[in-house]
């Protein structure tokens, strides 16, 4: 497959493209379900185009807790489809679809009363384990044991001997969603897709009742064109009724969206070799490996402010902070945390006024001729939903359309990564860098590694780590330009890297010299790199000061002290 660039010159194409002749299907919104719309309808041979207001995955799909997993609290609440089709999916995307961006992961999970809860939990896993390996995708990933205190103490000794009688290990998947989600967006490019970020739907064109395309604004360049379309996806998540609203519809169902924050701590600061998961009152905390980090999390809590920007509050914090404590020996504080952030869930409202209880599964409504509209759902099965919105999509067009075929299209980088990791200790002789970094740009961008290499040809001092966040090189930053769709430094800094949640600078230190890196392919003067730099200082500071404020009301008022770069 030949992959494709989404560099300035090919992002102003896309846009051309767009505006020229009418589409089959316009995609509006590039979190995970409109970048894997796109990609479903671009392989089914429909002429495709994809427009997200902001960044690739800039909303609830770059904040997730980058797990792909079945949902063993969906199975606690009977919903064994939902179980069924995302423990498929985790296998698909493991094995076949994207084997360099989806890793394996274990959980233990701290057994506190002897006898019947060993029984329950143990029940509920092997179940998991069962469904897994039925559905046809399950090999690869290890079944989950019984440990006894102390054989569990042996693998995590961060843990409280006394918060635990025993414990069950099991696995499940995790990756950088906004990466894969930029992957993705590639992908789908590579197909024939016409894709552009920084290009905002102001509104939709109607001929009597239909919907025939969308206005769309290209934030970057200026101007305002119309883009034509047989049929228009809403994929805008959160956004949904916001969307809706431009058509004066509201829609046959809402969109409630629920407040989940994470933080990140240094590996050193947690004992442990497995990753763990434990009860709360309300849900579950999943403590995640993260490369040189612990991801903790995550909240649930309804949330009707600022969508954009969703705030950590200080008690969110504390909440999180609380729970992980009562089972480690050694307690986290403030101190110990590099990172925060915060996302939403967009959930199906109607069947519960707590957030937690409020459905994963998606729905695909056709509110009006001509738009067709997905919500709700999981990031683990965002392909199912593509599909369902795509087939949806054909219902409205006039010609035959070929079945969906995407769980038999690796995603780009995958095709030949199994090779390279194999051959990563010849890269590493080849290119003069350390075997690990190899492996972190294998893993990274798969077989397209080599395109990230041929920067460092071009420029040895592209091959150098940044000072500041050490584990990217500086072609990284680079190639986050060229090849992938950045357009500014906090798309750098929080999306195409996490420099911004894995130093306790907050990417601050990193800021000026990524700003420099991308000023050549972005063409920026120094006042735009002062301009980018000064901005991205901003957001830090209001996010800080955000996660000092005691609640949701004064947080939101505290993060939106810092603009976007790009004012919607």
């Amino acid at each position: 497959m030949r992959t494709a660039t989404l560099g300035p010159e090919q992002r102003a194409g896309a846009l051309a493209k767009m505006a020229e002749r009418e589409l089959d299907v316009l995609v509006v919104g590039a979190g995970v379900v409109g970048a894997g719309t796109a990609l479903d309808a671009a392989t089914r041979g429909l002429s495709t185009g994809i427009v997200e207001a902001r960044d690739w995955a800039s909303g609830t799909s770059s904040r997730s807790s980058k797990l792909i997993h079945g949902g063993l609290r969906y199975l606690e609440m009977l919903d064994f489809v939902l179980v069924r089709e995302a423990l498929k999916e985790r296998g698909l995307l493991l094995q076949r679809l994207a084997p360099h961006l989806v890793k394996p992961v274990p959980f233990l999970y701290p057994l506190q009363h002897k006898g019947w809860e060993r029984f329950y939990a143990g029940s509920g896993v092997a179940l998991y384990d069962a469904m897994s390996l039925s559905s046809g995708h399950g090999r690869g990933l290890p079944g989950h044991r019984h440990l006894t205190r102390r054989h569990a103490l042996r693998v995590a000794p961060c843990l409280k001997r006394d918060a635990l009688v025993g414990a069950l290990q099991y696995y499940d998947a995790q990756m950088d969603d906004a990466r894969y989600v930029a992957t993705l967006v590639r992908t789908a490019s590579a197909y024939g897709a016409y894709a552009a970020n920084r290009a905002r739907v102001t509104g939709f064109l109607r001929e009597g009742e239909r919907v025939v395309g969308a206005r769309v604004r290209d934030l970057e360049q200026g101007g305002e064109f119309e883009v034509r379309a047989k049929q228009v996806v809403n994929a805008t998540g959160v956004w949904t009724d916001d969307t809706q609203q431009l058509i004066a519809e509201r829609g046959q169902f809402h969109v409630r969206a629920s407040k989940g924050i994470h933080l990140v701590v240094p590996k050193d600061r947690i004992n442990s070799t497995t990753g763990l998961i434990l009860r709360t009152e309300k849900s579950v905390l999943f403590v995640i490996p993260w490369g040189r980090h612990w991801i903790v999390g995550t909240t649930d809590t309804d949330w009707d402010l600022d969508k954009a920007h969703p705030a950590a509050s200080s008690a969110d914090i504390d909440y999180l902070l609380e729970h992980v404590n009562s089972v480690l020996s050694v307690p986290l504080t403030r101190d110990d945390v590099e990172g925060v952030y915060a996302g939403l869930r967009p959930l199906l409202a109607g069947e519960s006024d707590a957030t937690s209880k409020l459905s994963r599964e998606h729905t695909v409504a056709h509110p009006v001729p001509g738009m067709v509209v997905i919500a709700g759902g999981k990031y683990t099965t965002y392909r199912v939903m593509a599909k369902d919105a795509v087939d949806e999509v054909v219902h409205g067009l006039d010609h035959r359309v070929a079945e969906c075929c995407t769980e038999q299209v690796p995603l780009a980088g995958a095709e030949g990564y199994p090779a390279l990791w194999n051959a990563r200790a010849h890269i590493a002789a080849r290119t003069g860098l350390h075997v690990a970094r190899v492996e972190h740009l294998l893993n990274r961008y798969g077989s397209l590694t080599d395109e990230v290499l041929e920067l460092v040809t071009a420029d040895p001092r592209l091959g150098d780590p940044l000072p500041a966040a050490d584990d990217y090189l500086k072609a990284e930053i680079v190639y986050a330009c060229t090849h992938e769709g950045a357009r500014h430094l906090d798309d750098v800094l929080t999306r195409r890297t996490r420099i911004s949640i894995e130093t306790f600078d907050r990417g601050t230190r990193s800021a000026r010299e990524c700003a420099e890196l991308m000023a050549g392919v972005l063409g920026w003067d120094e006042d735009q790199i002062k301009r980018e730099v000064e901005h991205y200082e901003k957001r830090v500071e209001a996010e800080r000061e955000s996660q000092r404020q005691p609640d949701d009301l004064t947080a939101d008022a505290a993060r939106l002290g810092a603009p976007d770069i790009v004012p919607l």
